[in-house]
């Protein structure tokens, strides 16, 4: 008689590990298509449940890696900072309703950049970098010409703040094409709502939705690449 197979679970979660990026995927969609038609009653409160949704599909995804998050402590701690700092920065008027909303903006999203090019650089399997990633300081200096006009106070906190966006964009560029997709849609969103927030004028209402989509998508992909990347590697 032999005995009953032991099923391998390591085996089953690999192929259901993106499962986890549904319900994030159901909400963004939902946020965006109230931001597209307005429905602000709507688009606040789904917004804060964007980062704690990809939070989860991050954990779901890693319990298939040896050891579950725990096999790697720092990048899980890096990964889920990232996305802690960037829902506070998501919700900064919300948190912090007695403070100006957009230079705390800037602080959380501030470290959630710095998390990320941590992150990347050591545990997201970066090579060399691009030939194209000199983009990034040419953008830097273009949008800080564009910007710097009608900056004020922030000038100099807007300037900080596009060097680690930069960072991430540039040192997602040395990781697999998911991640650098991810690093890219991650700056354009912050390119047009910089653009909605000190040139209002010349950006049109539609701009609002485009600011959120290239943000989800761009905030998923790096994380999907992110555990792509180390599901390979175990």
């Amino acid at each position: 008689m032999t005995a009953a197979p032991v099923r391998n679970e390591t085996a089953v979660l690999p192929r259901s590990w993106w499962w986890g990026f549904l319900p994030f995927a159901a909400a963004s969609a939902v946020h965006i298509a109230a931001r597209a038609v307005d429905a602000t009653a709507v688009a606040e409160p789904t917004k804060l449940t964007l980062m704690p949704l990809l939070a989860a599909a991050a954990l779901w995804g890693m319990r298939g890696l040896p050891g579950g998050p725990a096999g790697r402590k720092r990048p899980a701690v890096l990964l889920l900072a990232a996305l802690l700092f960037s829902w506070i920065g998501d919700g900064a008027g919300a948190f912090f309703p007695s403070v100006p909303e957009l230079p705390v903006m800037l602080g959380f999203f501030g470290l959630a950049h710095v998390c990320y090019i941590w992150l990347l650089s050591r545990d997201g399997a970066a090579g060399r970098f691009p030939r194209w990633a000199l983009v990034f300081p040419l953008w830097w200096v273009l949008m800080l010409v564009v910007l710097w006009p009608s900056l004020g106070g922030l000038a100099f906190a807007v300037a900080a703040y596009g060097i680690v966006l930069a960072g991430t964009a540039a040192t997602a560029a040395r990781c697999r094409p998911m991640v650098a997709a991810g690093g890219l849609l991650f700056l354009a969103s912050d390119t047009i709502l910089a653009c909605r927030i000190f040139l209002p004028e010349h950006m049109p209402g539609w701009t609002s939705a485009l600011v959120m989509l290239t943000y989800c998508a761009g905030q998923g992909l790096i994380v999907a690449g992110v555990l792509r990347t180390w599901r390979s590697a175990s």
